[in-house]
C-alpha cells in the first residue's frame, strides 16, 4: 500500500477504516479477506476497507506493532480504534464491527446463525452441512465442530457425535460449550426408553416423576422437564442422592450459563434452596 498516509490516516478522518493486514503465505487469511470484502460490501460505504501487505510494507508493519497476521485494525481520525487477531468467525467480526457502526437494517443471517436457526426448527440435517462446510473452511475454529458434534446429535447419531468431541483439543473438549453437547448425550442414554415411560404412566412417585422429567429434557423439551426436576425438588429432596438439582445443573450446563432458561431457572432453584 503505497498511499497508506492518504487512506488509512488522512481518509479515517471523514470515514473509518478496517485495515486487513495480510501476507501471501498465510492460510488464514484467505478465509478471513472474502469475509471482510462482503461485510464492506453489505455496510454499503459505512467504511472503507483498506489491505496492508506486511510482506511489501515492513516498515509500516512494524511501525503498527504486528506481530501475526492476520490482523485487522479499525482506524478512526488517523487513531486505532479496535483491532482483532485471527480470522475469526463471521458472525464474531459481524458483533465486533457492530459494535462501532452500524449495521445494515437488512443484513443477512451469517452461516452460524443460519445454522442455529435451522436447529430450532428441528432442521438436522441443514445445519449439520453448514457446520460440516465451516469446519472444513476453519479447521482452527473448533466451535463448528462443536456445532457439527450438535447437529450430528440432533439427527440422532450419539456415538458419531463423542467420537468428535473426544477428538478436540483438550481446552476445547473441557469447555462449556462441548460440555452442554456431552450432556445432551448422557441425557439420552439416562432418560427411560418409551417402554419404561409407559410402565410408570399409573406412577406418579419421585422415581416415576424424576424420570419423566429426565425423557423431557433428552428430547429437547427443556422447560417442561426443568419444571418436573423442580417439583421433585420440592416433594423430596433426598430423592436419589439429591438427583434432581444435581440434573438441573447439567441441564444449566448442557444449555449454557447465558440461555433464557439457565437464568430463569436457577433464579428459581435460588429460591427454592434459600
Amino acid at each position: 500500500m503505497t498511499n497508506f498516509q492518504q487512506v488509512v490516516l488522512e481518509g479515517s478522518t471523514t470515514l473509518p477504516v478496517l485495515l486487513d493486514c495480510w501476507a501471501p503465505w498465510c492460510e488464514p487469511c484467505k478465509t478471513l479477506t472474502p469475509i471482510l470484502e462482503k461485510l464492506a460490501k453489505e455496510y454499503d460505504g459505512a467504511f472503507v476497507l483498506a489491505k496492508l501487505n506486511i510482506e511489501e510494507h515492513q516498515q509500516i508493519a512494524t511501525q503498527l506493532g504486528i506481530r501475526s497476521v492476520p490482523d485487522v485494525k479499525l482506524i478512526s481520525q488517523g487513531q486505532l480504534y479496535d483491532q482483532f487477531q485471527g480470522a475469526l468467525p463471521e458472525k464474531q467480526i459481524r458483533e465486533w464491527l457492530a459494535q462501532y457502526i452500524e449495521a445494515p437494517q437488512e443484513a443477512p443471517a451469517s452461516p452460524e446463525e443460519q445454522a442455529e436457526a435451522a436447529l430450532a426448527a428441528g432442521d438436522a440435517a441443514s445445519a449439520r452441512a453448514i457446520y460440516q462446510q465451516l469446519a472444513q473452511e476453519y479447521p482452527e475454529h473448533h466451535d463448528y465442530q462443536i456445532g457439527l458434534a450438535s447437529a450430528i446429535l440432533a439427527e440422532g447419531s450419539a456415538e458419531e457425535a463423542k467420537t468428535l468431541l473426544d477428538n478436540l483439543p483438550p481446552e476445547h473438549r473441557e469447555g462449556a460449550k462441548a460440555r452442554g453437547v456431552r450432556a445432551r448425550i448422557e441425557f439420552g442414554e439416562e432418560a427411560p426408553s418409551q417402554e419404561e415411560l409407559t410402565a410408570l404412566e399409573e406412577r406418579d412417585d419421585s422415581e416415576a416423576r424424576y424420570k419423566r422429567a429426565l425423557r423431557q429434557v433428552a428430547d429437547g423439551h427443556y422447560e417442561t422437564g426443568l419444571d418436573g426436576l423442580l417439583d421433585v425438588m420440592k416433594s423430596d429432596r433426598a430423592y436419589g442422592d439429591d438427583a434432581a438439582r444435581l440434573t438441573l445443573l447439567r441441564v444449566f450446563d448442557a444449555l449454557g450459563a447465558d440461555h433464557p432458561l439457565t437464568v430463569t431457572y436457577r433464579r428459581k432453584l435460588f429460591a427454592l434452596l434459600y
